[in-house]
């Protein structure tokens, strides 16, 4: 595993992280002993990068990697804010931020939290200098050694970035998400940013296992939100309509190396990129979070291999998402 500087916060993280969705809720149940097993596997592997959320099972996500950074000091920790309440710009309060704030340093079990990221604010938030004026202050307090902005799209994350202090985007990026590997990743390294890839796997598509048969339970967001009905639908399936991501899947086995995984190949594509700092893939089992790692120990990808998957996005993906997002 390699280590990345993430941006001008001069910490030293793992080229692949772990996104702690997946443990906390959304996804199917996960139970308590399984779940912290999974996070462990991750940190054995070598990530020293944990994101999580504080809506994420309502806070039991962050309990949990706040049980795995007790255990094991060092590792970087980071957080969202901001989707407790209905999406308004008034909602992101000083008020509010503290309340959240208080929160998620007693389920981390820390005093200052590493990293705290806005979660996907409404994109009008960007337009107000005095909540970036606000987190300022928040540092400044010390309850939060940086902060960040996850978003869903590009033009967000091109207006985050305007502001000086923000250490931090999270964004979607994967073979099957491509815009942000344009403009964005090079104004990012410009600026000092750090850039954490998230939904790297497409939901699991990229992982090739998926069926026109597959079911998803009723408690999974790749069952309840294929239209979007409870949030952005980029977050499921990264906006590819699923039929067409299984075209897609199945035109991109031909470019897989054999004895790889198609999860661990487009892990590497990932990283791989120009201007990635760390990918956060998930995962609901030990096997599944070294299954991950391993994607860090392939050969770089060949030319030949990255126009391989350009071509497969441009003939099956590209009109469904590219200008959206």
């Amino acid at each position: 595993m390699q280590s990345r500087t993430f941006g001008r916060t001069g910490r030293e993280v793992s080229e692949i992280g772990f996104g702690a969705w997946q443990v906390g809720a959304d996804w199917g149940k996960v139970d308590e002993d399984t779940a912290m097993e999974t996070l462990r596997a991750a940190a054995d592997a070598g990530v020293t990068f944990f994101d999580t959320a504080d809506v994420y099972g309502d806070g039991r996500s962050e309990r949990l990697v706040g049980r795995l950074i007790k255990e094991r000091p060092g590792l970087t920790s980071a957080t969202k804010m901001g989707r407790r309440l209905e999406q308004t710009v008034a909602n992101y309060s000083p008020e509010h931020f503290r309340a959240w704030n208080d929160r998620s340093r007693e389920n981390l079990g820390v005093d200052t939290l590493d990293l705290v990221q806005l979660h996907c604010p409404p994109t009008d938030l960007y337009y107000h200098p005095e909540v970036f004026e606000d987190l300022d202050t928040m540092v400044e307090e010390g309850r939060i050694a940086a902060y960040g902005v996850s978003v869903e799209r590009v033009e967000e994350a091109l207006k985050a970035i305007e502001y000086p202090n923000v250490a931090s985007v999270q964004i979607i990026f994967n073979p099957f998400r491509q815009r942000p590997a344009g403009v964005f990743f090079a104004q990012a390294a410009r600026r000092g940013v750090g850039v954490i890839v998230r939904v790297p796997l497409a939901s699991g598509l990229l992982s090739g296992k998926y069926t026109r048969e597959t079911t998803f339970g009723s408690d999974d967001h790749r069952s309840y939100n294929r239209s979007g009905a409870a949030f952005d639908v980029g977050e499921t399936f990264a906006g590819v309509p699923y039929e067409a991501g299984l075209e897609a899947v199945d035109a991109l086995r031909g470019i897989v190396p054999e004895g790889v995984a198609m999860a661990q190949f487009a892990l590497r594509w990932i990283v791989d990129q120009p201007g990635v700092t760390t990918v956060i893939p998930g995962a609901r089992s030990p096997e599944q979070a070294r299954g991950n790692v391993a994607a860090a120990d392939l050969a770089p990808l060949t030319g030949e291999q990255l126009a391989a998957v350009e071509a497969v996005y441009d003939a099956h993906v590209r009109e469904h998402v590219h200008d959206r997002w």
